[in-house]
C-alpha cells in the first residue's frame, strides 16, 4: 500500500495571516511540519496557493505543488495536489495540517495503522484530555472535541464540550469521563477522497465550521486512532508564543 503525505498550506488566515512562514525556533512553521513527515510516507508534498509559500518550501528542499485559491478546505486542496502528483501512484492520502509543527512520527504511524483494516475509508487522531489540561483547555472552541463509539469510530465532532455530564459539577468532569481532543490529522483512501470533495457542504459543517461533519452527515465512517503525545497547533500569534515556550522546554 502506497501512502502520500500532503501538507495543505495557505497564506491567508483570519486569525494569523502568513502563519506557515512564521519563525519557530529558527525555522519556518511549514518546514517543521515537513521535516516531521519526511521519511514517514512514500512521498511528502506541500500543497499551497501562494507563491511565497512555494518559494519557502523550495528554499529548504521540499516538494511543493501550486493549487487553486478557491478551495473550501484543506481536504479539497489535498485532492487537487494528489491529481497533480499522480493519483495512480498512491492508495492512501494523509492530510497533515500545515500548522502542526509538533506532529510526531508515532502519530503518523498510528494513523497509517488504521488502514491495516481493509474497511477503513477515513481515519483521524484523538488525544484524551487530562486533569492537567484543565477546564480552560476543555472548553476552548478552537480545540474540537470528539465522541467515539466502542469500535473507536467517530460519532460526532464539536467545538462545544461533548458529552455534557449531567448531574456533576464541571470541576469533576475530566475525572469522571474520558474526553477526547481532536488532533488535526486525516487520512483517506484515494477513492473516498474523490467522493467527499464532491459532496456539498452540509448544515452541521456550516454551523460548527468542521468539515469532517460533512462526511459523517453523509454516512462515511471515520476510524479513530489514539495518541498521548501533546501537539500545539498554530492558529493565532499567541499559539506561536506557546509553541516557542514548548520548544524550549523540549530542548532543556
Amino acid at each position: 500500500m502506497k501512502f502520500i503525505g500532503i501538507i495543505p498550506a495557505r497564506f491567508a488566515s483570519t486569525r494569523f495571516p502568513g502563519k506557515p512562514l512564521a519563525m519557530l525556533g529558527g525555522k519556518m512553521v511549514i518546514e517543521r511540519v515537513y521535516r516531521q513527515a519526511e521519511g514517514m510516507f512514500d512521498a511528502v508534498v506541500v500543497a499551497t496557493d501562494d507563491e511565497r509559500i512555494e518559494s519557502a518550501v523550495k528554499s529548504f528542499g521540499g516538494n511543493v505543488v501550486m493549487t487553486s485559491t478557491n478551495h473550501r478546505s484543506g481536504t479539497d486542496r489535498c485532492y487537487e495536489a494528489l491529481q497533480k502528483v499522480g493519483e495512480e501512484n498512491f492508495d492512501v492520502v494523509v492530510n497533515i495540517q500545515g500548522d502542526e509543527p509538533f506532529i510526531q512520527p508515532s502519530q503518523l504511524k498510528a494513523i497509517r495503522g488504521c488502514f491495516n483494516d481493509e474497511t477503513t475509508d477515513i481515519a483521524t487522531l484523538v488525544k484524551p484530555f487530562t486533569k492537567e489540561d484543565g477546564w480552560a483547555a476543555l472548553e476552548n472552541p478552537n480545540s474540537p472535541k470528539v465522541v467515539v463509539n466502542k469500535n473507536m469510530e467517530a460519532m460526532y465532532f464539536s467545538r462545544s464540550i461533548i458529552p455534557y455530564f449531567r448531574g456533576k459539577d464541571r470541576e469533576v468532569w475530566l475525572e469522571k469521563h474520558t474526553y477526547y481532543k481532536h488532533i488535526g490529522l486525516y487520512a483517506y483512501r484515494k477513492n473516498v477522497l474523490a467522493e467527499i470533495t464532491a459532496i456539498p457542504q452540509g448544515e452541521l459543517e456550516k454551523v460548527e465550521s468542521l468539515e469532517q461533519l460533512r462526511w459523517l452527515e453523509n454516512g462515511y465512517t471515520i476510524k479513530v486512532a489514539t495518541t498521548n503525545v501533546e501537539t500545539i497547533g498554530i492558529d493565532t500569534p499567541e499559539d506561536l508564543q506557546r509553541a516557542e515556550e514548548f520548544l524550549k522546554r523540549q530542548e532543556v
